[in-house]
C-alpha cells in the first residue's frame, strides 16, 4: 500500500498512543510491546531510503531485533504464557510464525542491498512481523493479562536475556 507524509504522521502518531498505554513499565508486555513499536519504525524508516549503505545498515539492525525478540519470547515468555493461559493453539502459530520470520531473516542476511528481491524480501518481512505483532497484541496478550502470570516477574528475565544477547550480536568497535 502506497504510503505519503499525511499517513506516515498517523502511523507515528499512533506508535506514540500505543507506547504510551502500555502496560505498567518494567512488565513482560510492555517490554514486548516495546520492541515492536521499535522494530515497526525500522521497517517505516527502511521504505524511505534510497543510499545502499543506510539499507545495508537498518536491514542489520531489523534483522538483529527480530532474532533477539524471537529469541526471549521462545525461550522465556511463550513457555511462561503457555503455562499461564493452556492457549496451545495460539503460541503454536506464533512459534510458527517466528520460523517464518526467521526463515526470511537468514535469506536477507544472505543478500546484498540492491539483489534482485532484497528490497521485497525486507518489505514481506515487515509484513509479517506486522500481522505477527497484531495478533500478539489483540489476543496473545490480553488473554495473559487475564491470566494468573507475574508480568514483573517474567519482564525482569526478559529483559536479562534480552541484554546478554544485544550484547551478543552489538557490532564489534
Amino acid at each position: 500500500m502506497p504510503t505519503n507524509a499525511k499517513t506516515k504522521s498517523k502511523r507515528a502518531a499512533d506508535r506514540k498512543t500505543k507506547r504510551s498505554s502500555a502496560t505498567e513499565p518494567g512488565s513482560a508486555i510492555a517490554l514486548l510491546k516495546e520492541d515492536h513499536r521499535e522494530v515497526e519504525d525500522y521497517f517505516e524508516e527502511y521504505e524511505d531510503l534510497e543510499d545502499d549503505d543506510a539499507k545495508a545498515e537498518l536491514a542489520e539492525k531489523i534483522c538483529a531485533a527480530l532474532k533477539v525478540h524471537t529469541q526471549i519470547e521462545e525461550e522465556v515468555f511463550y513457555p511462561q504464557a503457555r503455562a499461564a493461559t493452556g492457549d496451545n493453539d495460539l503460541l503454536d502459530e506464533a512459534l510458527v510464525e517466528h520460523a517464518g520470520a526467521k526463515h526470511l531473516i537468514a535469506e536477507i542476511e544472505a543478500m546484498e542491498v540492491g539483489d534482485d528481491l532484497y528490497d521485497a524480501k525486507i518489505r514481506v518481512l515487515g509484513e509479517q512481523v506486522k500481522h505477527h505483532v497484531k495478533e500478539e497484541e489483540e489476543e496473545l496478550f490480553p488473554e495473559i493479562e487475564r491470566s494468573k502470570m507475574n508480568l514483573a516477574s517474567v519482564g525482569a528475565k526478559l529483559a536479562e536475556r534480552k541484554a546478554e544477547l544485544m550484547a551478543e550480536v552489538a557490532p564489534a568497535e
